[in-house]
């Protein structure tokens, strides 16, 4: 790849003034002077996958979200967990993923922030895995608890978290510089 890196990043959550979403907003900061940032959103917008409508006989949003994932140089993954789970609208997303290759052997990273968030960590992992995608060791996160890490306005104020999220945000763009290289 030449040029500038990329990152897509995704928010699983269905709220706009979510605590996943201002999360993403902080690791966009970090990153925003080294890559170009897209920001796949409105995942409620899109169809509900149809295994006899991948491929070439996807949706026209379809096809277009799926070579947004394939430019990109990595994908960043924002979420809550939702019933021991990840949300339907990312769910949904990923299973259009699956007729393609769009993920493969491309760095991904992901957190999952929520009340308890380890079952939708972990089935985040294997979906990106199956998908092909390159889970690397430092880019993930798992934050129990996310609601008492900011504050009324929205700031995070939690120091160990932020120092976790700038570690990953570090490891994350070296993972992608690394691959950009290529």
């Amino acid at each position: 790849m030449q040029g500038t890196p990329s990152i897509l990043t995704i928010v699983g959550s269905a709220s706009q003034n979510s605590s996943n979403h201002k999360l993403m907003e902080w690791m966009e900061l970090q990153w925003a002077d080294q890559v170009e940032i897209d920001r796949l959103e409105n995942l409620s917008h899109f169809p509900a996958f149809d295994p006899e409508c991948s491929g070439d006989k996807a949706p026209a949003s379809i096809q277009n979200m799926l070579a947004r994932i394939e430019k990109a140089s990595g994908v960043f993954i924002c979420s809550p967990e939702y019933l021991f789970s990840i949300p339907s609208g990312l769910k949904n997303i990923l299973e259009w993923s699956v007729s393609s290759t769009v993920f493969l052997n491309k760095p991904v990273g992901f957190i999952t922030a929520s009340a308890s968030g380890l079952k939708a960590h972990e089935e985040l992992y294997l979906i990106l895995q199956t998908l092909g995608g390159n889970c690397l060791d430092g880019t993930s996160l798992l934050i129990p608890g996310i609601k008492g890490k900011f504050d009324g306005q929205g700031n995070l104020i939690d120091d160990s978290c932020r120092k976790d999220l700038q570690l990953l945000s570090e490891k994350f763009l070296e993972v992608v510089n690394k691959s950009s290289d290529h």
